[in-house]
């Protein structure tokens, strides 16, 4: 499924994340220069723990699932990363092997910078070190929000961050409500479940108060955001 050419939508999803964005125009093009495109299909493994370090890549379209597995052999999904965030940079910068596994979450499309190109980058532009490390610290306190979050907010609050997050990221307006937003992003509750440690039979019974609060409304193709001032408050009413 390799394409050399990114489509509009997918050079625009990379041009205005906000990261890649703050770099100078001259870093942006010679990253743009060297980058090459991959498609991959629901589902298909985009590199697997263990495997050495070979690209530096962002998200154009669609989304990466990243997972582990359990002592038992289940999956377990830690995160999805987004379009127009860039992964992959910890494990260049140590040369040390991947830690996780990387799914394609739908149809996805990823940017990516050989190895060797992002070095010699590097050396052209001390600009990029001093990006990195913003990237990472903004990594750590989100990090550290999380860890904080799992330990201090309850599991309703939780879960309305992480719709106001994925209305943020994949919010598709709703053509027959202006209001509503569906979430794009198509995940089994099962999977969120996951990203909030919970179970699913917990996080269905959140949905379902939710959705009788009209909050959200649960459809066959996904859930639909109906009120996000009502999820902020949910989310702030811990803290």
């Amino acid at each position: 499924m390799d394409d050399p050419i990114l489509t509009m939508e997918e050079r625009e999803a990379i041009n205005s994340g906000r990261w890649f964005a703050s770099l100078s125009p001259s870093l942006r093009h010679d990253i743009l220069r060297c980058a090459y495109v991959q498609r991959y299909r629901d589902g298909e493994l985009i590199a697997a723990r263990g495997d050495p370090p070979t690209d530096w890549c962002a998200v154009a379209r669609g989304a990466v699932r990243v997972s582990s597995t359990s002592i038992s052999g289940k999956q377990i999904t830690l995160t999805y990363i987004e379009p127009g965030i860039w992964f992959g940079d910890v494990a260049i910068f140590d040369g040390d092997r991947r830690t996780h596994d990387a799914y394609a979450h739908g149809e996805t499309v990823l940017l990516c910078v050989a190895r060797g190109d992002f070095q010699k980058i590097l050396q052209s532009h001390v600009e990029l070190y001093e990006a990195l490390m913003r990237l990472q610290a903004r990594r750590i306190r989100l990090l550290f929000g999380l860890v904080e979050d799992l330990n201090t907010l309850p599991l309703r609050a939780r879960l309305a961050k992480q719709l106001l997050h994925l209305v943020r990221s994949y919010g598709v307006p709703c053509l027959a409500e202006t209001d509503d937003v569906r979430i794009g992003l198509q995940l089994a509750q099962e999977e969120l479940a996951q990203l909030l440690g919970a179970s699913r039979q917990r996080v269905n019974q959140e949905l379902k108060a939710m959705e009788r609060d009209g909050s959200i409304r649960i459809d066959p193709g996904g859930l639909v955001v109906r009120d996000r001032d009502g999820l902020k408050r949910v989310a702030e009413s811990s803290l």
